[in-house]
């Protein structure tokens, strides 16, 4: 079992177990091994965190780069609901079909396996409950034996490709059951999840389950990270149900293997970045294609995605402006790094900060990173806060930030300049949507980009097994876990 819980931040789960609020955390870490220092995506929104997980890949290779980005083939944005208000703005039925149909369907690279299609092909009983990416071997037509889901079939009318076990948010199931979400509606996602899983347990329906508990995310957005004790004593609720269904902890380890996650962190937001006003110089690409921005047929298409965004350049060839518009936004209030790709033939990278350097990095040289990457260093380390011993680099403020940044300029889907917020900032989205008051994610900062890993029962006897644990390490460990049917 896979247990993603969204946003789990390190140090609350300590707290959440030290004050005795999540009992069945606590038993699977005394049982088994864990690791603080996880690194996520960058950028470390769900949708690409949730790519890596299931596919142990980052989006160099995956193709989902963020909450928000612009689809150059068909020339419009792509919107997964980073609010209400900004899938208001380029409609609800777009944002939807996009979020349930095309993420999986079409945008997440077509030759790249899930783990749910890996196991799928090797007769592993896969299942799932409600997960961005849930690409498997087994069509699901939608749920229409209730009013709600008789509404909703005005937008969802086609299947979708899952594993075998299936439940998504009361819009797919793969059999009846007596458990509701509401529509998957935040604070009752995590009690939706425990009831299925339950039920699969009980029903001996499962070789591998994925239980997504995606409450404590939304609740932290409300709340703030530092607020996370409660959501996590729900989501631990959830699990204790899910494991008491075999007679409980002990009794379930004796069957099933346990890893669990999450996918980022978060951090408080005190301010707001607004990134039209900072791209203001230049004509930007409106939500709804064919429509102009602030004039002129349009120069740029801005993506905020929460604390961190990218900015595509529409002409391409003109790399002087993606140039100048990584200066001009290093240059904003509450931009911490801006990044883009240059022309050095070898492929490279340059990172800046206001009233530092540049520093420029690409692969192949001398230094390593924790992971045993080789890459070529130039410039500013301080851009990065990089620390060298000998001909190893590691950052402690931007976790393993070298393979990160580059994936994330690779990605065939992705911007031309990345920008990501210093601590306390976050982008305004499409709909003016924010967080100040609560939290948020996205960054390159470790305050969002260290997430949590255990396992019990599975995996490396130790954690320090390896120097550095990224969310990319998830897929392999379940790979191998079911090494000999797979072949």
């Amino acid at each position: 079992m896979l247990v993603v819980i969204d946003a789990m931040k390190p140090a609350m789960l300590h707290d959440a177990i030290a004050a005795g609020r999540t009992p069945a955390l606590a038993a699977l870490m005394e049982r088994g091994a864990h690791v603080d220092g996880c690194v996520s995506a960058f950028p470390s929104v769900t949708p690409v965190c949730a790519a890596t997980i299931a596919t142990g890949v980052w989006q160099e290779r995956h193709g989902i780069p963020g909450m928000n980005w612009y689809h150059r083939a068909q020339g419009r944005y792509v919107e997964y609901g980073t609010s209400f208000r900004a899938s208001q703005a380029f409609g609800f039925k777009r944002s939807l079909t996009d979020t349930i149909y095309n993420m999986n369907g079409e945008h997440l690279a077509g030759d790249v396996e899930t783990v749910f299609e890996s196991l799928d092909d090797a007769g592993v009983r896969t299942a799932a409950t409600t997960f961005l990416i849930h690409r498997g071997r087994h069509p699901h037509e939608p749920v229409a034996d209730t009013a709600l889901a008789r509404i909703a079939s005005t937008v969802f009318r086609h299947p979708v490709q899952g594993p075998r076990e299936f439940f998504y948010a009361d819009l797919f199931a793969s059999r009846k059951t007596a458990c509701h979400s509401q529509f998957g509606l935040p604070g009752s996602r995590d009690q939706h999840a425990g009831c299925v899983g339950e039920h699969l347990v009980e029903q001996d329906l499962f070789d591998f389950l994925l239980l997504s508990l995606p409450d404590n995310d939304s609740h932290s957005h409300r709340r703030g990270p530092d607020e996370q004790i409660e959501s996590l004593s729900v989501a631990d609720g959830a699990i204790q149900r899910v494991m008491d269904a075999a007679g409980g902890v002990d009794d379930f380890l004796d069957e099933h293997a346990v890893i669990i996650c999450s996918d980022h962190s978060q951090s408080a937001v005190r301010e707001t970045i607004d990134l039209f006003e900072a791209c203001d110089d230049w004509s930007v690409q409106a939500p709804t294609p064919g429509r102009r921005g602030n004039g002129g047929p349009a120069e740029l298409a801005v993506c905020p995605n929460s604390r961190a965004a990218q900015v595509y350049v529409i002409d391409r060839a003109d790399r002087r402006l993606a140039r100048r518009l990584a200066r001009n936004l290093a240059t904003v209030d509450g931009i911490d790094l801006t990044m883009h790709r240059t022309d050095h033939p070898d492929g490279e990278v340059a990172v800046r900060r206001d009233g530092g350097g540049e520093l420029r990095f690409g692969p192949g040289g001398r230094k390593r990173d924790l992971r045993g990457a080789s890459w070529r260093v130039e410039g500013d380390l301080e851009v990065l806060e990089l620390e060298t011993d000998g001909d190893h680099v590691r950052s402690s403020t931007y976790p393993d930030p070298l393979a990160r940044i580059w994936s994330s300029l690779r990605c065939r889907t992705a911007g031309d300049v990345f920008a990501s917020a210093a601590p306390g900032h976050e982008f305004l989205d499409w709909g003016r949507g924010h967080h100040v008051g609560g939290g948020s994610h996205g960054s390159l900062h470790a305050n969002d980009s260290l997430a949590t890993l255990m396992w019990c029962g599975t995996g490396p006897p130790r954690a320090d097994s390896q120097a550095q644990w990224t969310l990319a390490d998830i897929a392999r460990m379940v790979r191998e876990h079911f090494a000999s049917r797979l072949g």
